[in-house]
């Protein structure tokens, strides 16, 4: 497996899927009262933080994109 992930990228795919995760489970917003904005938010959050950690995006993978510079 090939890192394709930068550092500026992880940093916005993780703060993104924590405020997605915050969204779903504790905003109390009406929005996310139903459950498929409650629960499609909870998986992109945690895709987001998967990916942040893992350093890979399969979808960068399929169309050739690398955000980081040493790989």
């Amino acid at each position: 497996m090939t890192t394709n992930v930068g550092t500026i990228d992880r940093i916005l795919r993780a703060a993104l899927g924590v405020v997605l995760l915050y969204l779903a489970f504790f905003s109390g917003l009406p929005l996310f009262a139903a459950p498929l904005f409650k629960y499609g938010a909870a998986v992109i959050g945690v895709v987001m933080l998967a990916t942040s950690t893992l350093k890979l995006c399969p979808l960068y993978s399929i169309f050739g994109i690398k955000t980081c510079k040493d790989c």
